[in-house]
């Protein structure tokens, strides 16, 4: 199964961004505890898919950020 981007430049920058962000706030200890483990599942998730171009729910509903003639 071959994966195709559906992310544009300016999303996937925002999600590198965002986790890196959430990085810093579980690692400094912003967050309190028990949301820790949240915040670091989602930090992980919008990296991975930042950094791959894809978002798997954005291929579930057929949605694409990546303009058209690309």
């Amino acid at each position: 199964m071959k994966f195709r981007q559906n992310e544009s430049t300016i999303d996937r920058v925002i999600r590198i961004v965002v986790g890196i962000a959430l990085v810093a706030m579980a690692a400094t200890g912003i967050v309190a505890a028990p949301l820790t483990y949240v915040v670091w599942a989602v930090a992980a998730i919008l990296l991975i898919t930042g950094a791959v171009g894809f978002c798997p729910l954005y291929a579930i509903f057929r949605f694409s950020t990546r303009s058209a003639n690309r």
